[in-house]
C-alpha cells in the first residue's frame, strides 16, 4: 500500500469493546506481518457516547467518520439507556452514521462453515455449503419515507402510518451493487419485492429489469415476492447467490438468512456508499450480532463476526483479497479444530473464551503465512 489508511474504530456498548479488541490485535498483526499500514483512531458511539457527552454520536466523531477510509463498528444499546431521550438513544448514533455517510448498500453474507453445518436448526444437507449475499437498500424506503406519524381521523379513531418511497436512482444504485457482486460470485441475482400488492414493488421491478437489460444482461436475473423468498430461504437456501431488496424486506430476510448459519455471532456485514472520483466508497463494517449486555465483560463473546467484518473491509474497501482470504481461512481452520465460543459450542467441541479464540485465529494466520 502506498500510504497509510485511516481506520476509525467505534467499539460501542456491551460486547462491542471486547470483540473490537480482538480485531485491534489482528490489525496490529497485519501491520507487522503483512505491511497493511493502517492508522487507527478510536471513538465513542452509542450509550458510551451518551454517558460521556449526552449524545449518541458527537459532531467530532461524525467528522472523523467522514474523513476515514473505513469505519469498524462494534455494537450499541442496552437496557441501561432505555430511558434516554428518543433522539439520543444509542441506536441513533448508528443511524446517523449510515445517513450522513450515505451508506445505501448493506451487504449481509450468510455462509455456513463446514464445521458448523450441524449448528443450524435446519438439516445439514439443506445448509451445508451455503454461501449467499443479501444486498439491502439502507437509506430509503419505508424507514425514511414521508409522510409518517400518527393522527386522528374525523370519527376520533387514531391512525399510524409510514410511507414506502423509492426514487429511480435509489433503486438503480443498490441494484448495480448487487449485479457487480454477482459477477464476482455465481452470476445470479434475485430481486425481491411485493409487486403483486405494492406500487413501490411494481416500480422496483420495472427499474431493476430496465437496468439489467441495459447494463447487466450477462447476469442471470430472477424476480421473487418477499414472502416467497422468506419461505425459499428455509426450504432451499442454496438456490440463491445474491439477493437485492428494499430496506424493510432486507431487514427481515437478512435476519432469516442469518439464522440458517446457526449463530448471529458468526456473521459480518458491510455498508457501502457510492464510489467517488477515485473509485473509493465510504464504508462501515460491523458484526450482525447486537450488544449482548447480558454477557458483556465475561469473556464469552464470539469475536469471529467482528474479525470477518474486518476481512470484508480488506476485501471491499482496500481490494486486499489475499489478506481477506487469509483471515477467513484461519477462522475456518480454527473452527475445524473444534474450538468454540459459548454461542456455538457443540458436543465434543472445546469451549474457549473471547481472547482464546482470538489467540487461536492469530496463531493460525501465522501458520498459514509461514
Amino acid at each position: 500500500m502506498t500510504k497509510n489508511r485511516k481506520i476509525l474504530m467505534l467499539p460501542g456498548d456491551g460486547i462491542g469493546p471486547e470483540v473490537m479488541h480482538e480485531v485491534a490485535r489482528m490489525i496490529e498483526w497485519m501491520n507487522d506481518r503483512r505491511g497493511t499500514a493502517f492508522d487507527i483512531q478510536e471513538g465513542l458511539v452509542g450509550g458510551a457516547a451518551y454517558d460521556e457527552h449526552g449524545t449518541s454520536l458527537t459532531d467530532e466523531i461524525m467528522a472523523d467518520a467522514m474523513a476515514a477510509d473505513a469505519v469498524l463498528f462494534g455494537s450499541v444499546g442496552g437496557p441501561k439507556w432505555d430511558n434516554a431521550p428518543r433522539e439520543e438513544r444509542p441506536e441513533n448514533g448508528l443511524l446517523r452514521l449510515r445517513k450522513e455517510m450515505d451508506l445505501f448498500a448493506n451487504l449481509r453474507p450468510a455462509t455456513v462453515f463446514d464445521a458448523l453445518a450441524d449448528a443450524s436448526t435446519l438439516k445439514p444437507e439443506v445448509v451445508s455449503g451455503l454461501d449467499l449475499m443479501i444486498v439491502r437498500e439502507l437509506t430509503a424506503g419505508v424507514y425514511f419515507g414521508a409522510p409518517r406519524g400518527t393522527d386522528m381521523l374525523p370519527d376520533g379513531t387514531r391512525r399510524g402510518f409510514d410511507t414506502e418511497v423509492y426514487t429511480e436512482p435509489e433503486i438503480q444504485r443498490v441494484a448495480s451493487v448487487a449485479f457487480e457482486l454477482a459477477r464476482k460470485r455465481s452470476n445470479k441475482v434475485h430481486s425481491v419485492e411485493k409487486a403483486n400488492v405494492m406500487e413501490s414493488g411494481v416500480f422496483w421491478r420495472e427499474i431493476v429489469t430496465a437496468l439489467h437489460k441495459a447494463e447487466y444482461s450477462d447476469v442471470e436475473l430472477h424476480h421473487m415476492y418477499a414472502d416467497n423468498c422468506a419461505m425459499q430461504l428455509v426450504r432451499n437456501p442454496k438456490q440463491f447467490d445474491v439477493i437485492v431488496t428494499s430496506n424493510l424486506f432486507g431487514d427481515i430476510l437478512s435476519d432469516c438468512a442469518a439464522m440458517l448459519t446457526g449463530s448471529l455471532g458468526m456473521l459480518p456485514s458491510a455498508s457501502l456508499g457510492a464510489p467517488n472520483a477515485e473509485g473509493q466508497r465510504k464504508a462501515l463494517y460491523e458484526p450482525v450480532h447486537g450488544s449482548a449486555p447480558d454477557i458483556a465483560g465475561q469473556r464469552l463473546a464470539n469475536p469471529v463476526a467482528m474479525m470477518l467484518s474486518y476481512a470484508m473491509m480488506l476485501r471491499y474497501s482496500f481490494d486486499m483479497k489475499t489478506e481477506a482470504d487469509l483471515i477467513e481461512q484461519a477462522v475456518k481452520n480454527v473452527l475445524a479444530s473444534g474450538l468454540r465460543t459459548a454461542d456455538i459450542v457443540q458436543e465434543k467441541a472445546t469451549r474457549v473464551s473471547t481472547d482464546v479464540m482470538g489467540d487461536a485465529v492469530l496463531r493460525e494466520m501465522g501458520t498459514l503465512s509461514a
